[in-house]
């Protein structure tokens, strides 16, 4: 999946960019937070394991 598509995923499920870290880009929603790794194209496993973890469609 693309970096941009999970991202956009993400944003509209309310979560906010905070912070860039060393190797991800940290979004937060209120106490809840995301990394999601700086690659334009996130490997399948850990994009249905981030969409599933906050039921993401």
């Amino acid at each position: 999946m693309k970096q941009r598509d999970l991202i956009k995923k993400l944003e509209k499920a309310g979560f906010e960019f905070e912070r860039h870290g060393s190797d991800h880009d940290v979004y937060k929603r209120g106490s809840d937070e995301e990394q999601v790794p700086r690659h334009r194209e996130i490997k399948e496993p850990l994009a249905k394991h981030i969409i599933r973890k906050w039921g993401l469609k």
